[in-house]
């Protein structure tokens, strides 16, 4: 079963009506940019929540490099763009060009979503608010140790979800691993790449998976749960090999929809239609 944003405290600031959007005059207009972004999910997964509630709106993918980002930042203030997402390589870029952070975004350093709010570009982090979810899912032991492998922006946003929790980081870059548990704090520190913890909820934020590998024997064979964050045309060998295991999993669309499914909510203070965009995320 899917967390609710009450249940994980993550609720729009602001909430609106499905009958306030089907009044308005305009069209919702929103967007993912990055580069490349042509494999992109997201136009079929929030398109189908829009569809599915009766909200008139639109939502395409756009390519934008490095140093284009102010172009769509116009856009968001003179109201011809009602928000965005925003993915590699420009989530850096988007945090030092918003006019406000939330938490979570000033917390990581990294934004993904986008929009305009009494005047000014507001930047936030869905993919703090997905780890969140994600690690208070019930397939998971909730007093489990979480051990994340990676020490990138998925990495830091994965930290900073599990806030309250014992957390481990391992990762080819040591050094980069230890700053980013020196400034993010975890409880648990640093371990080396390709050792398990006793029981932990294994997070991968590498793309170690997108070319068919799966992660190492000794780090699955400990685990008591698996959130892989890699996705292509079908599962993951980790995350195959975690449910024939009988080992709890959740693949990398499951996260990527709890991502949107924020994005959407803080667009637009309606619960996000979870099952229809797994559903589109799956077909897409």
């Amino acid at each position: 079963m899917w967390p609710s944003p009450e249940k994980t405290g993550f609720f729009p600031r602001r909430s609106r009506s499905l009958q306030h959007w089907r009044s308005m005059a305009s069209n919702l207009h929103l967007a993912v940019l990055g580069d490349p972004i042509e494999h992109s999910r997201s136009p079929a997964i929030h398109n189908a929540a829009m569809a599915h509630l009766g909200i008139d709106g639109s939502y395409v993918a756009r390519r934008v490099r490095g140093g284009e980002l102010s172009d769509v930042m116009a856009e968001l203030r003179n109201g011809s763009l009602d928000g965005a997402n925003v993915t590699m390589p420009l989530k850096v870029e988007a945090a030092a060009l918003a006019d406000d952070l939330t938490v979570e975004a000033a917390a990581s350093g990294s934004v993904n979503t986008l929009r305009l709010r009494s005047g000014l570009v507001e930047g936030h982090s869905t993919d703090v608010v997905a780890s969140a979810r994600a690690f208070s899912d019930e397939r998971f032991d909730q007093s489990a140790p979480i051990l994340i492998l990676g020490a990138g922006g998925a990495a830091a946003a994965a930290i900073i979800g599990a806030a309250g929790r014992v957390v481990y980081v391992a990762a080819r870059n040591v050094q980069r691993a230890t700053a980013l548990v020196d400034k993010l704090g975890s409880g648990g520190g640093v371990v080396p790449l390709g050792v398990g913890v006793s029981a932990a909820l294994v997070v991968n934020a590498t793309p170690l998976g997108m070319r068919g590998e799966r992660l190492p024997e000794a780090i699955t064979a400990t685990a008591s749960g698996i959130i892989d964050l890699p996705y292509g045309p079908g599962e993951t060998l980790t995350v195959a090999g975690a449910r024939a295991a009988g080992l709890p999993s959740m693949d990398g669309v499951e996260f990527l929809v709890l991502q949107a499914a924020a994005s959407f909510e803080w667009w637009t203070g309606v619960p996000a239609p979870i099952e229809v965009m797994v559903q589109a995320a799956r077909n897409a």
